[in-house]
């Protein structure tokens, strides 16, 4: 049976929606039906999120950028995390995560729900952990029945896809902190379960209930985003035992979730040299049999801090290139503090880069005609049409704004190498002309 003859809420939705999802993604309806059936791709909507915008992860849809958001326990402004929210939406991402960690975390949630019409994903880990961590106690103090609880709330008030450290195991977790890794388990999720299992001598909850949770997940066509706990924390900690023992598990898991009819992406890799990002995308998706791959950057270097946004979107249009087909979004202050609006915006934008690097990499129609369109634009110095096809018209108007009198640029006025061969006769203003004497 099929993951829609399963998954009743699910193939409602992709009914209801398969003309604007087919037009969106520039993909016929069966094409989407067939490869959400072979669990190549998810639609994100949970109908208790109410006004969600349905959204499609997978082969062959385009590539998508997810925004985390949330408080910490050193900044906890709700107001801002609002903000970020929408921000995030208007700069053009299609997922949000709340990933808060302080504050009262079922108000915070219910607020985002309530703000924003993208599917929102979160962490409910972080709210059993916090829960005893407000008490003046362990976080992983927490009972295996407390994190049912937690996801099945969650799952009731509208969370659209979480992210479930099921595959983190006792052995995996022996091997991260044994190995010989230079940082160790740098998942917050990973090492909160690394620390439960150790002082419970008990495997992974997660994985122990793993039905309960897919019995939940199912009833509200919540997406399993299977999480990476053993993920790389450096270049060079990639690939090893640990990491590759996770993945493994992942595959066996998603295929359990599929024969449920339950809807699961695989979380990937964190630090990755350049060098290796190809084979760990391939090889995590070999191993999952094509599940949709949702990847933080993977950052190609340790030593960018203030640009680890740079350093993700390199690759993350390489790992999009290979295969990936969500991108989580690093922004400026990724290592260094809580991301403020303007970093939310900054990552995004470097997260759609990436993105349509890949795509018209890969000869996409939708990503071509946007480049190609934007080539003749320039070709033509048709601001307003560059703003059209840019990425960020704002910040392009912003920048063109004080000599948008001038039909070439600021850069090289007269010496604009797109009129110098069409006989335009150049009339060099006062202003232009050469003032160095």
């Amino acid at each position: 049976m099929s993951i829609r003859m399963k998954n009743t809420i699910c193939s409602d939705i992709l009914r209801a929606h398969a003309a604007e999802l087919a037009d969106a993604e520039g993909l016929a309806p069966q094409d989407i039906f067939a490869a959400v059936d072979a669990g190549t791709m998810v639609v994100l909507a949970n109908p208790a999120h109410k006004g969600v915008i349905p959204t499609l992860i997978g082969q062959p849809a385009k590539v998508k950028v997810n925004a985390n958001i949330g408080t910490s326990m050193l900044v906890t402004d709700v107001a801002m995390e609002l903000q970020k929210a929408n921000m995030a939406k208007k700069a053009g991402a299609h997922a949000l995560m709340d990933l808060s960690t302080a504050g009262d975390l079922t108000a915070i949630r219910r607020q985002i729900l309530d703000a924003v019409d993208l599917p929102l994903g979160t962490v409910p880990l972080y709210a059993v952990a916090q829960h005893h961590l407000a008490k003046g106690k362990d976080p992983s103090d927490f009972t295996e029945a407390e994190i049912i609880a937690e996801i099945a709330e969650q799952a009731a008030a509208g969370v659209d896809f979480m992210t479930l450290h099921c595959g983190v195991t006792r052995l995996g977790a022996e091997l991260a902190a044994e190995s010989g890794r230079i940082t160790g388990i740098v998942s917050r999720g990973g090492s909160i379960l690394g620390r439960w299992m150790r002082r419970h001598e008990a495997e992974n909850p997660f994985l122990t209930h793993y039905d309960d949770i897919l019995d939940i997940c199912l009833a509200h066509n919540v997406t399993i985003s299977l999480g990476d706990g053993l993920r790389p924390g450096c270049g060079a900690d990639a690939g090893d035992a640990a990491q590759w023992e996770e993945v493994i598990n992942l595959g066996r898991l998603a295929r359990r979730a599929k024969e449920r009819g339950v809807q699961v992406m695989i979380e990937g890799p964190g630090h990755v040299p350049l060098h290796l990002v190809q084979s760990q995308v391939q090889g995590i998706k070999r191993l999952t049999d094509g599940a949709p791959l949702y990847v933080l950057g993977p950052l190609t270097t340790d030593c960018a801090p203030g640009y680890d946004h740079i350093a993700g979107a390199i690759g993350g249009a390489m790992a999009a290139y290979f295969g990936a087909d969500f991108l989580c979004y690093l922004t400026p202050a990724e290592h260094l503090t809580l991301p403020g609006p303007e970093d939310v915006w900054a990552g995004i934008k470097a997260s759609l880069v990436a993105a349509q690097s890949a795509e018209t990499a890969l000869g996409r129609p939708a990503a071509v005609a946007r480049d190609l369109g934007m080539s003749k634009a320039r070709a033509d110095l048709d601001w307003e049409a560059m703003a059209g096809f840019a990425l960020d018209p704002d910040l392009l108007r912003k920048r063109r704004a004080m000599h948008s009198k001038e039909k070439e640029c600021a850069m090289c006025g007269a010496l604009c190498a797109m009129r110098m061969m069409t006989g335009d006769s150049f009339a060099c203003d006062a202003d232009q002309k050469d003032t160095s004497e």
